[in-house]
């Protein structure tokens, strides 16, 4: 898996962290995917799943150390 973009959020609150990862996807192509790094709490709750709403793919959610790191498939009509 081939990660295309990463982007710290950490220290981030909402909604601009979600702001920040949704203008970061806009970047990617269809199918690349976007490596995110976020605090516990309510980022990590929010993000992905207003990603998915959004119709990206969370392919995964790892904690490492004190933050998560969530990988999200792009989807959606740009190509």
């Amino acid at each position: 898996m081939k990660i295309s973009k990463t982007i710290d959020l950490t220290g981030e609150l909402c909604p601009i962290n979600f702001i920040k990862a949704k203008i970061a996807l806009e970047d990617l192509k269809k199918q690349e995917i976007l490596e995110i790094y976020l605090d516990d709490g309510i980022p990590i709750k929010n993000v992905p799943r207003s990603l998915e709403l959004d119709g990206h793919i969370v392919l995964d959610i790892e904690k490492v150390d004190e933050a998560y790191r969530v990988l999200v498939q792009k989807e959606g009509l740009n190509v």
